[in-house]
């Protein structure tokens, strides 16, 4: 069945396109990471005014991970966290990239937001990402006390490879004697790294996220080719969804990703967890972070910081 982009979609397409800038998947990671950063002002948001912004740092085995704490000024007394893992397909991100986004949903959810800045590939392959995913939350929880937040209303979530990195310490903690989760905000997350479902093989879904850049961005991510069996690169294949955390899936049609994250939400619904599943017909991977051009972009954040208050 065609896809039809929403107008705002249309236009952002056209301009990429019109630019003529050369597709991510074709340069080093290192000129990835340029090339994305530099839409940004174009695309983004004004960023909202906070309470308070401060980078921290959690401990690691290998260092220190860089995080960024956000403190709306309609945070309540000990309030809800929201711990935020950026897009990137693992290789391209950073704080400052969702600086605006962060501070959005803060703003609008009246929870704090905590950014965790993760290695990324290929000069730290998996599983660094999971390990700094995993200690940052692990972190944030045991220092909720010096954080100011409620621990026992701590959430998780992210976009793309974010949202995968959600699910992995999501399923990490319930496996593993916690943190306690209160909840998943996936947006159109990568579930499955196989790439075998059809929206992969579908043309009309490779809009802004393309089939090879899906490809390049797991060949930099990945030691092995048979590392998407490891159920922390494709949650999708873990059996056992029951006892998580109760979770809002994304989709947007024109995605890749489309179909995994689709049947990662009836799989969560099957095992008994609670989801609320937001589709959007007319746009494409990535537009989230898109409000100054997209409205839908700033829908799904609303979206977003409600389903997160109600649950605060």
């Amino acid at each position: 069945m065609p896809i039809t982009l929403d107008p705002s979609a249309a236009a952002v397409i056209k301009a990429f396109r019109d630019a003529g800038r050369p597709p991510l998947d074709t340069l080093s990671p290192v000129d990835a990471r340029a090339a994305s950063a530099l839409g940004r002002p174009i695309v983004q948001p004004d960023p909202r005014e906070m309470k308070r912004v401060e980078d921290l740092h959690a401990p690691a085995p290998h260092g220190k991970i860089p995080l960024r704490l956000y403190v709306p000024n309609s945070a309540p007394a000990r309030p809800a966290a929201l711990v935020f893992y950026h897009g990137g397909g693992w290789t391209i991100g950073d704080l400052d990239g969702y600086d605006v986004l962060c501070r959005q949903i803060a703003d609008e959810s009246g929870l704090v937001v905590i950014s965790v800045d993760y290695r990324l590939a290929p000069e730290h392959k998996f599983p660094a990402a999971v390990v700094d995913a995993i200690a940052a939350t692990e972190w944030i929880a045991a220092n909720a006390a010096k954080l100011g937040i409620d621990p026992a209303k701590l959430f998780v979530g992210g976009d793309s490879a974010g949202g995968n990195l959600a699910a992995v310490v999501s399923i990490h903690a319930r496996d593993h004697g916690g943190p306690g989760i209160a909840g998943q905000v996936l947006i159109y997350p990568g579930i499955d790294g196989r790439m075998i479902h059809p929206s992969h093989r579908d043309p009309e879904t490779s809009v802004l996220l393309t089939h090879a850049m899906t490809r390049y961005f797991y060949g930099h991510y990945l030691n092995a080719p048979a590392e998407v069996d490891d159920w922390r690169v494709s949650p999708g294949r873990m059996q056992d969804l029951s006892r998580l955390p109760q979770a809002f899936v994304i989709t947007a049609r024109a995605d890749p990703l489309y179909d995994e994250g689709e049947e990662f939400s009836q799989r969560l619904r099957d095992a008994g967890i609670k989801v609320t599943h937001a589709h959007y017909a007319g746009q494409f991977h990535g537009f989230i972070t898109m409000g100054r051009l997209i409205p839908e972009a700033n829908r799904l954040v609303s979206e977003i910081s409600q389903w997160l208050k109600q649950r605060a």
